[in-house]
């Protein structure tokens, strides 16, 4: 009998196929750092894919996830568990 934790961890798995925007905005090496975003990066980038601003994901030189609607609330969670790091980053670069 499948759980309601296990439909919860399968839909997750699902969904981060797609790929997280907050990891592929993190894994950026090709642009230099004072040009990288990283407080939100990944909300970012997909209210960016939402709103079909292309100024901004051309900033970003990453593919938006397939389903930015659904990554939206994952980014926005990891955005914010990642915020100490990312306000570091962005102090110190």
């Amino acid at each position: 009998m499948i759980s309601t934790n296990h439909i919860v961890f399968l839909g997750i798995c699902i969904i981060s196929q797609s790929g997280c925007a907050t990891f592929s905005t993190l894994d950026v090496t090709e642009l230099p750092l004072p040009e990288r975003v990283f407080i939100y990066s990944g909300t970012r980038l997909d209210w960016a894919a939402l709103t079909q601003n292309e100024v901004v994901l051309r900033k970003f030189d990453v593919a938006p996830p397939s389903y930015p609607l659904l990554d939206i609330s994952l980014s926005f969670a990891l955005d914010s568990l990642f915020l100490p790091l990312t306000v570091c980053a962005e102090i110190f670069h």
